[in-house]
């Protein structure tokens, strides 16, 4: 081994003589010179290397180097001193790829949009909830007499985590998401995404998932309802969330729209296999004369305006709905829309006893009012619906439901970070008519909607609709108490 490490040597330092022009090769070989030229040409390169890396350190962002000075990568990537208290950190590359917040953490972000054009962020929705219901009777009576049980709750859910990963790729205007939603009531999870495209700020087309924009809370505000979930009769009126294409914009100056066409009022849960061909189609413009109403459609006015602010607008939703189901089985995939007693309107003797609906239009329109002022709020919403045009497995009484009602909200910061409210909702049915009156407190501990903690007293009277995401049971009367936390960034 130490005779081929020795042989092996020899050839290294003779390899650049044999190399020389034969007048040359003819002079006695001096291993010592060989090694001396070999050192030379090491050290030519080395300058040149340095040469090269401190031209290149003067090009980086707020990095500077002495003359002569290596630059190695970790100098790059974590300048000597960067820490120091009281320095302010060189805009290295560590510091372009470290996660910083703007609306949401940005992950990745390129400096040079220009030439890399993409950018990532991620942001989180959560809610924990404590709901109690406290009720008049486990049972109710539908409008046919049939008498059908209500379950009270008392639990600990979380209720609601959206994840979301979002920016743009290959240029800003070309944007997406992909979203992770789960709940922990529903015990169910759905994953979903889109992707837009910004011509300019009066036209923007998406594809993907979306609530229809048949009522104000499906229009980005959920996360700052006046209490902790939809009123009762928004539950009740309003359309769901469902795969399809919108486009949005400010079409003037404070003048705002969204328009929809999806699968159905609501397929989050509904494979492609089960959907029909009919197409839902929704659509809300809404106008803030006096300038922003606040981020989000927030209900409330934790930014406290300083001069009045006001929101009008109007929704309208149209849809052929399918109850996904084969007639034989007497619970729908369809669970969106409800008789104004309490039964699912696609259920089995929803209408007549063993009869069973599989088709009908859906119409709903809505009108909505809000203002704001130096920490006031109030926000109303009226709602008409008909179900019209059914088909059925046998014979109905009736050949159409015309349903309609209002909710209202009003709040005011007692103290900077806490919010006191009340609210109701009220449902005029075909077959029975149901109230709400809640009342509550927010309180921002941050002075701003990062971290929400709400907490209501409200009693109901004969809701017309149950979800499980939300206090509502169908059928229900009674006491309901709520304590709810969130974070949103």
């Amino acid at each position: 081994m130490r005779q081929s490490l020795s042989v092996l040597a020899w050839v290294l330092i003779f390899t650049p003589l044999a190399a020389q022009p034969p007048a040359e090769a003819s002079k006695p070989v001096d291993p010592i010179a060989g090694l001396e030229q070999r050192l030379e040409a090491l050290e030519r390169e080395n300058a040149a290397t340095k040469a090269e890396n401190a031209r290149l350190r003067q090009t980086e962002p707020g990095v500077s180097a002495a003359p002569g000075a290596v630059v190695t990568p970790s100098d790059v990537l974590c300048p000597p001193g960067a820490g120091a208290p009281g320095g302010v950190l060189p805009d290295t590359l560590l510091e372009q790829l470290a996660t910083h917040y703007k609306n949401g953490f940005v992950l990745v972000e390129s400096t040079d949009p220009g030439r890399t054009p993409f950018k990532l962020v991620v942001g989180n929705f959560a809610q924990m909830r404590y709901t109690n219901t406290q009720l008049d009777s486990l049972t109710y009576v539908d409008h046919l007499g049939n008498v059908r049980p209500v379950d009270p709750r008392n639990d600990f859910s979380f209720n609601r985590d959206l994840l979301m990963f979002s920016g743009y790729a290959f240029d800003p205007a070309l944007k997406y998401n992909f979203l992770v939603w789960s709940s922990g009531s529903l015990a169910s999870v759905v994953v979903a995404g889109g992707i837009s495209y910004e011509f300019c700020k009066e036209f923007t087309l998406s594809a993907g998932y979306n609530g229809l924009p048949g009522s104000r809370s499906l229009l980005g505000s959920f996360k700052d309802q006046p209490g902790p979930d939809r009123s009762m009769a928004d539950t009740f009126f309003r359309p769901g969330f469902t795969q399809g294409v919108w486009a949005s914009g400010e079409a003037v100056e404070n003048l705002f729209y969204s328009v929809m066409v999806g699968n159905s009022l609501n397929t989050l849960q509904i494979g492609a296999g089960k959907i029909d061909v009919n197409l839902a189609y929704s659509g809300s413009v809404w106008w803030e004369p006096l300038g922003s109403y606040g981020p989000g459609q927030a209900y409330n006015d934790l930014e406290k305006h300083k001069s009045p602010v006001v929101r009008l607008g109007s929704s309208f939703t149209r849809a052929r709905e399918d109850r996904f189901t084969d007639a034989s089985v007497s619970s729908p995939d369809n669970i969106q829309i409800y008789n104004s007693d309490g039964v699912l309107f696609f259920s089995t003797g929803s209408l007549a006893p063993g009869v069973t609906v599989q088709l009908a239009d859906y119409t709903m329109w809505a009108v909505d009012a809000g203002f704001k002022y130096d920490g006031f709020a109030f926000n109303g919403q009226y709602f008409f619906r008909q179900l019209n045009n059914f088909r059925a497995d046998g014979p109905l009484p009736i050949n159409s439901t015309f349903d309609h009602g209002f909710e209202a909200a009003t709040g005011y910061f007692v103290l900077p970070k806490v919010e006191l409210y009340a609210r109701t909702s009220f449902v005029f049915g075909e077959f029975q008519d149901s109230h709400e009156y809640c009342g509550g407190f927010n309180w921002y501990p941050l002075e701003n909607r990062g971290l929400r903690v709400c907490s209501e007293v409200g009693r109901v009277d004969h809701s017309p609709v149950g979800n499980i995401i939300t206090p509502y049971q169908a059928g229900m009367s009674g006491w309901m108490y709520l304590f709810q936390a969130q974070l949103n960034f």
